[in-house]
């Protein structure tokens, strides 16, 4: 037996085992554990999407993704045409959200009483973010009675499990097909899409100049690394812009309110003079799950004002 399929086999029976108990039809089974094979391997119910992470020039004459595929088939028994790959190169802000096909083939899977519909050929991403997985549920048990927001909310899983856990959601996005596709999976969800809001706006200048002052008792916070999308006013660099972006959003808490923050820039460090504007605890060990071996995946806070 190879390297690759011993490591799938071993990771896929406690993962299972684990996802199972726990009612994730989603989850990720190899994250480059082996440095000879660079791949992340995602399961989403009977379908597994492959992103190919090798470098072109450093990986050059050592093609070891033929035999990661094979070992992928034999461990989960799956047909060729459930097996997706990607190459996934480092793209940041909307570049991620960029079209790859257009065959409108999705399904739904199923994460704790959550239900999400899943997009595994037509974006880089899924629709789905999996390392997210513990905030949605951290969310779902911090919404009831709540007005919550969420900024960059994409196809809204973290609205989705706000509102099931009892809260009115206000969800702000640039992408009205990310808009649409939240409000689906509310329907999927029987949340009534009408007892919400989905606003489409660019966040930076809704936190600008649209933000209401002392409305959220609860706002989540994932803003894009960097982005230059057309559509936006301005360039976005959470390195330079996380600061004033707090700060608005702090402005926009109740006296009680919770900001959560979370960012995938990697070795990202906070602007230590936020800690003199509010009490901020951070939180990335609680946030990220255990089929994530990559402990900088996200970076997470909890913030509130002092």
């Amino acid at each position: 037996m190879s390297a690759i399929q011993n490591r799938l086999e071993k990771n896929y029976r406690k993962l299972k085992a684990w996802s199972d108990r726990n009612h994730f039809e989603a989850f990720r089974l190899y994250d480059r554990d082996i440095p000879e094979f660079p791949y992340i391997v995602d399961v989403y119910k009977d379908h597994v999407l492959v992103y190919d992470k090798s470098d072109v020039l450093k990986d050059a004459g050592k093609n070891h993704l033929p035999p990661t595929l094979e070992a992928i088939k034999k461990v989960l028994n799956i047909d060729e045409c459930k097996l997706i790959l990607k190459r996934r190169i480092r793209q940041e802000g909307e570049d991620q959200y960029e079209k790859l096909s257009e065959n409108h083939h999705e399904f739904v899977i199923q994460e704790n009483q959550f239900k999400f519909y899943v997009n595994l050929w037509d974006y880089l991403d899924t629709g789905l973010f999996l390392d997210h997985r513990p905030s949605r549920y951290r969310i779902f048990k911090a919404s009831k009675g709540k007005t919550v927001l969420n900024l960059f909310s994409y196809t809204g899983s973290i609205s989705v499990a706000s509102a099931l856990g009892g809260g009115n959601v206000t969800s702000v996005d640039l992408s009205n097909t990310y808009l649409e596709w939240s409000k689906r999976n509310f329907e999927l969800n029987q949340i009534p899409v009408k007892n919400h809001s989905f606003l489409q706006a660019d966040v930076l200048q809704f936190l600008q100049n649209d933000l209401p002052q002392n409305a959220y008792d609860l706002i989540f916070l994932d803003p894009p690394t960097f982005s230059n999308s057309k559509r936006m006013n301005q360039v976005l660099d959470i390195e330079k812009d996380h600061v004033w972006m707090i700060e608005e959003c702090l402005k926009a808490l109740k006296h009680d309110g919770l900001l959560l923050f979370s960012t995938n820039k990697r070795k990202f460090k906070l602007e230590p003079k936020l800690h003199s504007l509010a009490k901020i605890l951070e939180t990335t060990q609680q946030t990220i799950p255990q089929d994530f071996h990559d402990q900088q995946i996200h970076t997470s806070f909890e913030i509130r004002k002092l």
